[in-house]
């Protein structure tokens, strides 16, 4: 199947993920790709990260994790990175998550929305875990919440503006970004995260060496790009 090109007329985004280093596997190279175009782009994390890292207590992990998402978002040109206080490991989907999402929509006014996936598997079939299903479904929703003047009327303005959600690692995936000229940007963003890559073990360890397989497989699907990323696109 050939990846149709993610529509590139538009110039805010608003990215949602669960935690810190979610948009570095995989999403960067497209947020770098996007804000060399003049692009505003926003993240928004649900956790501070603070029970990613089995060696650090939370009090210890969250600020830690935090600092590094700054800085993993500073290489792919992003300025504003915000962060809820969901806990991190035990997100759960419903009203309040929806709000906490429809508010920073709102406040942002995208066109597009990226998120994580919210389906029960990755590509290849290994199992999504409930964090990242809680929040992408979580996003789904909060764009409509957040264009429905009658929802969450003490959140200000509805915002109707939001054309799509692109959505990163999905199975359904059917359409692309090359990130070729931007690859290297995207490696040191996932590299910042120091501390969580050094508490992992196998290819995911390895910010060059992963990237660099996701992206040269999915550039199978992109004629003339020879590294790239790919979304699901769903219309708001």
């Amino acid at each position: 199947m050939e990846l149709t090109p993610v529509p590139e007329d538009w110039t805010r985004a608003l990215a949602v993920v669960a935690h810190p280093d979610d948009l570095e596997y995989g999403a960067a190279g497209a947020i770098a790709r996007w804000t060399d175009q003049g692009k505003e782009v926003v993240y928004l994390l649900a956790t501070r990260g603070e029970a990613g890292i089995d060696t650090l207590p939370p009090a210890e992990c969250g600020p830690l994790r935090e600092a590094e998402q700054v800085a993993a978002a500073a290489e792919v040109g992003v300025k504003v990175v915000e962060f809820l206080d969901h806990p991190d490991g035990l997100i759960e989907y419903g009203i309040p998550l929806r709000r906490d999402i429809a508010a920073a929509i709102r406040r942002h006014r995208p066109e597009m929305v990226i998120a994580s996936n919210h389906h029960d598997t990755f590509p290849g079939g290994h199992r999504n875990m409930a964090d990242h299903v809680a929040v992408g479904r979580a996003v789904l929703d909060a764009v409509r919440d957040a264009a429905n003047r009658w929802l969450f009327p003490e959140l200000g303005d509805p915002w109707q503006g939001t054309r799509w959600t692109a959505v990163a690692a999905s199975p359904l995936a059917m359409h692309g970004v090359d990130i070729g000229a931007h690859f290297d940007r995207a490696v040191a963003s996932l590299a910042a995260h120091r501390a969580y890559l050094a508490a992992l073990s196998g290819d995911m360890a390895d910010p060059a060496q992963f990237l660099r397989g996701q992206a040269e497989q999915v550039a199978g699907q992109m004629p003339g790009a020879a590294l790239a990323t790919s979304f699901e696109l769903i219309p708001a």
